[in-house]
């Protein structure tokens, strides 16, 4: 028989404590611990629970915090604790003092005071955010406006929707630019137009006559097509677009420029465009940008024709800058899809 292996020693040391006679802790035991916890707490940073609940949004959670961070806010700033406890901690979390700087304003009105233009609820377009589009409402009245740029396309709008009984009015002014008032100033016009007809919509197509220098803040003319001179159209243009938007009753639908053949007019009728984008931010839930160039001129490289309905097509007036009727056609098709998101007809 083989000899009898050594009996070895027990490794659980869990056991060998219980039998070293340890104490049993028991749950009133656990209570006193937390409690003691709790008090040590309050005494030292007191003022953290009182942060901690003023961060929380609105509700019984956060009313729960404070009715327990306030008194224990007090009662440690009572003491010499905090301090000193801050002090042995800080190099754990070594926070940047930031008070007295100012932070993040809620109020709208506070935060135009700050000169900070605020962000209101109209900037987003629903389809943006997921959110679910308002009712459709019933169009009576549509105004077509612009320059030479919206013939013939108010035709061809008038000829799709008159026969619904909606009217339409075709007030085109050729030769025109909002950067230029010699011959009708836009801001004044858009003002007559809306107090005029009362148009439950707006589609506006103009700039094909812009890219005159235009006054800067300080009187001196700007000339085009620089950032300031881009800032300025911007703001004209954003002018116009909260006259013909009549305060979120009415709905605006803006029309880019089709890049033109002439590489000069090109240049300008980009900064238009990026200048037309910038000034509806406010309003992208009034206000719809029907940007042309992807249908007309993708990559802002001109063409004379393109493919409608299974054929090739001129879209362009011979002077590489309008739409002819082919053009004026599809573009008033453009123009209906957006509008019929809107309204009824």
């Amino acid at each position: 028989m083989p000899p009898p292996q050594p009996k070895h020693s027990d490794d659980n040391l869990m056991e060998r404590f219980d039998k070293a006679g340890a104490r049993q802790f028991r749950a009133r035991d656990a209570l006193v611990a937390v409690a003691v916890a709790a008090v040590i707490l309050i005494v030292c940073a007191g003022t953290s629970i009182r942060k901690a609940g003023e961060e929380m949004n609105t509700g019984i959670g956060r009313d729960a915090v404070l009715a327990v961070g306030r008194p224990a806010a007090w009662m440690a700033g009572q003491l010499p604790l905090r301090s000193a406890t801050h002090t042995l901690t800080a190099w754990l979390s070594p926070d940047l003092n930031l008070n007295g700087l100012p932070g993040f304003v809620d109020n709208l009105t506070t935060t135009a005071n700050a000169g900070i233009p605020p962000v209101t609820p109209d900037a987003f377009d629903p389809s943006q955010i997921g959110a679910p589009p308002p009712p459709k409402k019933p169009l009576h009245t549509l105004l077509v406006t612009g320059d030479s740029m919206s013939e013939p396309l108010d035709q061809y709008l008038a000829q799709a929707l008159t026969g619904n009984g909606i009217r339409v009015i075709q007030d085109p002014h050729i030769g025109t630019g909002i950067s230029s008032t010699i011959l009708v100033n836009w801001g004044q016009l858009a003002v007559y137009q809306v107090r005029h007809d009362r148009p439950d919509a707006v589609v506006v197509f103009i700039g094909a006559n812009d890219g005159y220098s235009m006054p800067g803040p300080d009187g001196r003319q700007v000339n085009c097509c620089g950032p300031v001179w881009a800032a300025i159209y911007a703001n004209r243009v954003r002018l116009m677009m909260n006259t013909y938007r009549q305060a979120g009753a009415a709905r605006v639908y803006w029309l880019t420029l089709p890049t033109p053949r002439d590489p000069a007019r090109a240049a300008i009728s980009r900064v238009v465009n990026a200048a037309i984008d910038v000034a509806a931010e406010p309003w992208r839930d009034q206000v719809r940008i029907i940007d042309t160039v992807p249908v007309f001129t993708p990559g802002n490289i001109y063409r004379d024709s393109m493919t409608i309905g299974g054929s090739p097509t001129i879209v362009r007036e011979s002077d590489g800058i309008h739409l002819n009727n082919a053009g004026s056609q599809l573009a008033a098709k453009l123009v209906l899809s957006y509008v019929d998101q809107d309204f009824t007809r």
